[in-house]
């Protein structure tokens, strides 16, 4: 790779005039090379301690596919979750966890060495952070049911250890991913003040053209994130691509100047918490992709269902 293409900014991103491309779906990629997640509770996170090739193996794929920002293996990595089913030690899950870090900075390391094309960017490593349901495993990272009994301040407590890990790991940005709730949101955006050099983005599960996921609307999530100066963009991920566009123009007068969009739906597909993804016709994400762009969208990429080739086919639309 070109030695002139240093490592983007998140921070300066939105005065680039071409999108950050993400990667797509890290848990169907494992599940297509015959691993078995449906149903386990640590999810992908699992395959950091039993097969920690495997997730860099597919860290490269999509590198090699398009991908600009690869996105940690660790949205269902918690402390107490590691030390719960895998009988680790809290200083072991600690390590565990940021060993997902690790990984992905290897990869791109790998992969900035190997490339000959002068026109990639540098990959960035997101430290991925999932809901509080995520962890629950009941399906309520799509509801956020969860928040009537929880405070900002128990959900604080709860991401910390997590974030913290990331950061001493050296995630380039924290992916607060997937939130269904405002007030998980209103945590997060609180907690990330404490790591006052972080940079983020804070993406939310959406239930239809104008609401999050716990039946808020998205212009209110985003007006929560507005008021945070670390994070780099807003948006949507995990929910149908057919609602970005709604909801995007829902929220814009929102939306502060210095932050861009980040989008990454699934395919769009639908989902059952107990026996996992239907195989349905699938949504051409990758031409909705060119109206998201227009919108300002600058971090796109995939989430569940999405592999390595929708990518090289989104970034062979956008870039």
């Amino acid at each position: 790779m070109n030695a002139a293409n240093a490592k983007m900014d998140p921070a300066t991103a939105s005065t680039t005039s071409k999108p950050f491309i993400l990667d797509g779906g890290l848990a169907t990629e494992l599940e297509a090379r015959g691993f078995q997640l449906q149903g386990d509770p640590l999810w992908s996170a699992k395959i950091l301690y039993t097969h920690p090739k495997a997730i860099k193996d597919v860290h490269y794929r999509f590198l090699q596919c398009g991908s600009d920002v690869i996105t940690t293996a660790t949205y269902q990595a918690t402390i107490e979750g590691f030390t719960k089913h895998l009988g680790l030690k809290p200083e072991e899950a600690e390590q565990l966890l940021m060993s997902g870090v690790q990984i992905a900075k290897e990869t791109a390391t790998d992969f900035t060495s190997s490339c000959k094309t002068a026109d990639r960017k540098v990959p960035l490593v997101a430290g991925s952070v999932g809901p509080y349901g995520a962890f629950l495993h009941d399906g309520s990272e799509y509801t956020g049911v969860y928040e009537s009994w929880m405070s900002v301040e128990e959900l604080k407590d709860w991401h910390r250890p997590q974030v913290r890990c990331l950061v001493a790991a050296g995630a380039d940005l924290i992916a607060m991913e997937t939130i269904p709730s405002l007030k998980e949101a209103e945590a997060l955006v609180e907690l990330l003040r404490e790591f006052p050099d972080a940079k983020a983005w804070l993406s939310f599960s959406c239930k239809d053209s104008l609401s999050i996921s716990d039946g808020n609307k998205f212009s209110e999530a985003v007006e929560v994130a507005s008021k945070s100066t670390q994070l780099v963009a807003v948006g949507v991920n995990c929910s149908p691509p057919a609602l970005v566009k709604p909801l995007l123009d829902s929220a814009k007068s929102q939306k502060a100047a210095s932050m861009s969009w980040v989008v990454y739906p699934n395919s769009g597909e639908g989902w059952d918490p107990s026996t996992g993804w239907k195989i349905e016709k699938r949504v051409p994400f990758t031409e909705l992709s060119i109206e998201w762009k227009e919108q300002g969208a600058l971090w796109i990429g995939g989430c569940c269902r999405i592999g390595p080739a929708d990518i090289m086919e989104l970034r062979s639309r956008l870039i």
